[in-house]
């Protein structure tokens, strides 16, 4: 139909009264994928009815269906139910097509409320947001070309909605070689808001209803600036062209202020493409030795598992990978990461005033989670390098709402120690491999569901006798829900195994087979809503079952006088309740509260001794030995966990922050660090092992610099540690039915300094970072054989004063860069033989107080080459070669200190993983 007949009708809707929507009449009709123009025409040849529209708002768009005495208003309802048209019936023959916008035959209710000044609802800003129960209204000069905007429309009005935000997302792509373009900017001055798009060019971001104007920028793209008039939840792509002169570097500043007014303090967003500049052993790719190189997160040592954060322990680490415990994240006793770095989207750590949703451990949560965008083509990321490989890909399975993500890592180092000319690593293995798969499923608007699955193992043997296996194991399921624009919620369930086995076989007489085993299962419901700008809250509860196996023991051969053993398992249950709120008093000033209420259940079947009163524990104060039942309730422990942050803006450059939190862990693990390769095993809390407990105290000052070019930051923290587990002298914890007689439970503390100076921009960037931290412990009681040093504060085996990192990159052009990472950490507590003597013909050594030496101080020095791939159009893939050299100075850093009899006489044995420079060369390419 004529346009000027449809812009006729709609004027005569100010005086018109409508017809209702409800009253259309039933005609019976079918379509067979015939144009929409062509439909609307069937319609009005059966029927009384007449279309208005603009025809290039049908497009090439077809359209099929059967239809038996239906409503005219329910096949409409049908044909633009996936477009972004809308319909309306002016009366009982006239039909109004619109696109993007509804017709509304009445005021909105928020007229009502509140007179209107009609002038106001043309903004004068190139950015116009709709009020709550407003139509979203455009100055007519708006709908065309205005110099180089152009406009693009995003959804649809839907009647009675009243939506004031909406989801926005797409895809930026190169206009000639259809090649994402990732660390693409795009800012919305009037909102301060800026997104930068994924590796695969992918953007997501929530906007207001209403007029927006947008600026996309890219290192060699041209600047853009496009129009958005955004009515409802949809998709845009945006096709951008390269620049035709050299541009000066793009600085990107997505929430580069971050660091200055997020409210928490001790968060640290890690950004997943640093760990390629990041020079690390045998060219593998580590997104979490990036997260040590951070103040106050250090690595537990070269060839060591584990962290330590702010002088905790490394079993205090609550690590999660999309919401599911994994128990050990690294390879060969922590040379390598467990996790694939071409998969993870986002990596968050935490390690101040913890989120009260998360809960069970002391020091630190470790939130990794894999991408979850929807890719429009299938997308291939291979590496290989002297040791490992690993792919990932992307597979789009229903266009623009699910996918499926493949990934996988193998060693192959087996080969290169049995070529080594070197008899005693003949036989040694050293292979590990991990594999994970996630599937995301985006159901519609307000529905998104998520399921990831992992598996790692890990074979080590350097002696000749011995095979160390371990193995993780995870699925998670999440399924998110938005009830409307200020209410979302997410159901979450979860199971995670890991698994370790040592095998000896080097005497067919003594030989055996040890393992211990641990898993939990989650379920989580936790709920969001956001009051208004200044407010929002997050609550929820969660349910958690804890099973432990302690350890078992088999022979594996006939000959064998290993006795079979097995501990009795443990299993428990966690649960808790959780509430927070961030509150924005005022601009300068903002504050994050939250309480997390936790319990704790260690259910039978179990045996528990029950020990005299003012006695120490042994076999001779055993007063009772209790049974319980297949879940009966043993010990029930409740406690109620505090978190507590604030910022104050000095101005918009500084702020202030203090924070404070208590967390309580019901799940210990049992370390023996005396021997070459440490044997762990995991105990739950009971009738006489007590939950740890902490608190922390935090206070800091965050400064940006030069228009947030620098970042620096100084912050302290005290920490107060209750019921640390550690063992007596000369403890046997290895298949011990009785494990509380070779315990103890003392009191600790730790606390530092932490400075970071990082350099966002430029061709050198990177940052510095300085740790000065104490972390001591006490084991003091009425009896001498409870105690550790006679009941004084002494070094913990991970008390490290002094922690330096410097990370830095200096590009010489879009293709080449330098990279460097030093670190240097003082030397780790140990106990040492210091003398002997004989008594009645035998020889006996006399040790050193706890952990009064120390090993020698650790430092490293790397440095890579990164050499990108050529910039031509129209490329297949995009690689990059990085050539590194770990170890550049040749340090032979300690891995391990023990003590060996050797002819009568005591010595002190040291154990290194890399004693010389160990170079590689790795090659990446992404389809």
């Amino acid at each position: 139909m004529r346009v000027s007949c449809l812009i006729g009708l709609i004027c005569l809707l100010l005086g018109t009264k409508s017809w209702s929507q409800n009253d259309s009449k039933n005609i019976t009709v079918s379509f067979d994928s015939i144009p929409l123009q062509q439909a609307f025409d069937k319609i009005e040849s059966i029927s009384d009815y007449r279309f208005f529209y603009v025809d290039e708002w049908l497009g090439n768009d077809t359209f099929s269906g059967q239809y038996v005495n239906s409503q005219v208003s329910k096949i409409l309802e049908d044909m633009v139910q996936e477009r972004t048209l809308n319909f309306y019936f002016l009366d009982d023959a006239q039909i109004i097509i619109t696109r993007n916008n509804a017709i509304y035959d009445e005021l909105p209710k928020a007229f009502r409320k509140r007179e209107v000044d009609v002038d106001s609802l043309t903004v004068e800003s190139e950015n116009e947001v709709a009020t709550e129960g407003f139509p979203v209204l455009i100055r007519k000069t708006q709908s065309g070309n205005r110099g180089q905007v152009e406009t693009f429309r995003i959804g649809k009005a839907i009647r009675g909605q009243n939506k004031t935000s909406a989801r926005v997302s797409g895809y930026v792509t190169n206009a000639e070689t259809k090649e994402p373009i990732p660390d693409l900017q795009i800012i919305i001055k009037k909102l301060n808001l800026a997104v930068l798009t994924s590796p695969r060019g992918f953007y997501e971001m929530r906007l207001p209803v209403g007029t927006h104007i947008l600026e996309l920028r890219a290192l060699g793209i041209e600047n853009a600036t496009k129009r958005l008039v955004v009515y409802n939840d949809g998709r845009q792509d945006f096709q951008m062209f390269e620049s035709i002169e050299a541009l000066d570097e793009v600085i990107v500043e997505a929430e580069s202020d971050k660091n200055v007014f997020r409210t928490s303090s001790g968060t640290e967003s890690i950004d997943t493409e640093e760990s390629k500049n990041i020079p690390l052993a045998l060219g593998e790719r580590d997104i979490l030795r990036v997260a040590s190189a951070l103040p106050g997160i250090a690595a537990a040592g070269e060839g060591a598992e584990g962290f330590n954060v702010r002088g905790g322990r490394a079993d205090q680490n609550l690590i999660l990978l999309d919401d599911a415990v994994i128990y050990n994240p690294q390879h060969f006793f922590g040379v390598f990461s467990a996790l694939n770095p071409s998969a993870i989207g986002e990596f968050n750590v935490y390690k101040g005033s913890l989120p009260a949703e998360y809960g069970g451990r002391l020091s630190s949560v470790f939130e990794i989670r894999t991408k979850d965008e929807i890719p429009e083509d299938i997308g291939v990321d291979l590496s290989v390098g002297p040791v490992t490989s690993n792919a990932l890909v992307e597979i789009p399975v229903v266009k623009g709402k699910s996918s499926l993500m493949v990934g996988g890592r193998g060693a192959y180092a087996n080969w290169i120690l049995r070529s080594l000319d070197e008899p005693s690593l003949n036989r040694s293995e050293a292979s590990f491999y991990d594999a994970l798969a996630s599937y995301t499923h985006k159901i519609n608007d307000k529905n998104t569901v998520k399921v990831t699955g992992y598996l790692s193992r890990d074979d080590f043997s350097i002696t000749s006798d011995s095979l160390y296996v371990y193995e993780n194991k995870l699925v998670s399921a999440r399924w998110d829900h938005a009830f409307n624009n200020k209410n979302s919620a997410s159901l979450i369930l979860t199971s995670s195994q890991y698994d370790f086995n040592i095998e000896f076989d080097g005497n067919p007489n003594s030989d055996f087979l040890f393992g211990y085993d641990v898993s939990e299962s989650e379920a989580k419901l936790k709920f969001n809503y956001i009051r208004n700008s200044a407010m929002r809250f997050d609550y929820g509860i969660s349910g958690k079952f804890y099973s432990v196996n302690p350890g078992n023991i088999e022979p594996i051969s006939s000959t064998s006088i290993t006795e079979a053993r097995e501990l009795d398992s443990e299993k428990g249950l966690e649960y808790a309740a959780f509430l927070s709120t961030e509150i924005s008093f005022a601009e300068k000033f903002s504050v994050e509260a939250g309480l997390r209420y936790s319990f704790f259940t260690l259910l039978g079947e179990s045996t528990q001794q029950v020990f005299a009163d003012n006695a120490p524990r042994s076999t001779a104060t055993i007063v009772e030995t209790l049974e319980f039942e297949n879940n009966e309730a043993v010990e029930t422990f409740a406690n109620p966990e505090f978190r507590l942050s604030a910022r104050y803006l000095i101005n918009p450059t500084l702020s202030v922050k203090g924070s404070f939190g208590r967390n309580f862990q019901y799940i210990h693990r049992l370390s023996n660090n005396t021997t070459v390769s440490p044997i762990d095993t995991w105990k739950l809390s009971d009738l006489n092992i007590q939950p740890q407990r902490s608190d922390q105290y935090t206070l800091g000052f965050f400064k940006n610099l030069n228009d947030n070019e620098f970042e620096l930051s100084l912050e302290g923290f005290y920490k107060q540690f209750d019921n640390i587990l550690d063992f007596k002298t000369g403890a046997q914890i290895l298949l011990n039915d009785n494990i509380e007689l070779e315990t103890l439970q003392g009191e600790g503390e730790s606390y530092g300094v932490e400075f970071l100076l990082r350099k966002n921009r430029g061709k050198l960037n990177g940052w510095l970072g300085y740790t000065y931290s104490r972390s001591l412990i006490r084991f003091d009681s009425p009896f001498e054989e409870e105690r550790i040093n006679n009941g004084d504060l002494f070094p913990s085996n991970f008390d490290r004063p002094h922690d330096v990192s410097l990370i830095a990159n200096y590009k010489f052009s879009r293709r080449f860069s330098l990279s460097t990472n030093f670190v240097y950490q003082t030397g780790r507590p140990v106990t040492v033989p210091i003398g002997n003597f004989t008594f009645d013909n035998s020889k006996f050594v006399v040790f050193s107080d706890r952990n009064s030496f120390r090993i020698p101080d650790f430092y490293r020095l790397d440095i890579g080459l990164n050499i990108e791939g050529n910039h031509k159009k129209k490329k297949l893939a995009h690689s990059f070669w990085t050539i590194s050299i770990y170890n550049v100075l040749g340090r032979n850093n300690p891995f391990s200190v023990f003590f060996v009899t050797d002819e009568g006489e005591i010595r002190g044995v040291q154990t290194s993983i890399f004693t010389i420079p160990v170079p590689s060369i790795t090659y990446n390419i992404k389809f």
